[in-house]
């Protein structure tokens, strides 16, 4: 969870603008949660918009309008539907927070192939999942993708982010690896991250 200061804000049209103190990583389709801006404004929104430009309204066809004069950054833009409100400063707080949630422990014990798992097995899968799901949404994101927190982008990168998470449910124990040995005493390679990084269409070159 990442919070933010909210320095300005403005309604026009029934949408607010929000501009942050900091720069932030949030882009469209996004939900952001503002607080000390007042009753009436306070609460979760999406991000419709990430202008750059001052915001004047919305035309008739409901087509955002900007002062292409007046560069504003760090703003978001949202719907919001109440009287206007003049652009002024203000010390409110924007809470951003990323839960990826594309795979789950079934999916994860499934892989493994544990039979019954017991509280123990379970509680740690749970960790697993939510650091697994975090680090493929984040290597995307990284990347230049955008995606869904709640829905996968498809299913390869469903199975890289299971086998993440069962690697990393694998290496309990382990100091940076599985804790399994060969019969010369030699430590077992890890040798599926880079099948793990093409499922979830990270660390390639990125072209035009």
């Amino acid at each position: 969870m990442a919070t933010y200061t909210v320095n300005f804000r403005q309604v026009t049209d029934n949408h607010m603008v929000v501009q942050t103190l900091e720069d932030t990583d949030i882009g469209i389709g996004q939900s952001v949660t503002l607080g000390n801006l007042g009753a009436t404004l306070n609460g979760t929104y999406t991000v419709v918009g990430v202008p750059i430009y001052l915001f004047l309204g919305v035309d008739e066809e409901g087509n955002h309008l900007f002062d292409y004069d007046e560069i504003i950054i760090n703003q978001l833009l949202m719907q919001k539907t109440t009287a206007d409100v003049a652009r002024g400063a203000v010390n409110g707080t924007l809470t951003f927070t990323e839960t990826c949630t594309w795979v789950d422990s079934a999916s994860v014990i499934a892989w493994l192939g544990i039979a019954a798992a017991t509280a123990n097995d379970t509680a740690f899968i749970t960790s697993a999942v939510a650091a697994a799901n975090q680090f493929a949404y984040r290597r995307r994101k990284e990347s230049g993708y955008f995606d869904s927190l709640t829905t996968s982008p498809g299913s390869d990168v469903s199975l890289g982010t299971t086998m993440y998470a069962a690697s990393l449910y694998r290496e309990r124990g382990a100091v940076d690896s599985f804790a399994s040995f060969d019969s010369m005493g030699s430590p077992t390679p890890f040798g599926s991250m880079g099948q793990i990084m093409r499922l979830l269409g990270v660390n390639r070159s990125q072209v035009a």
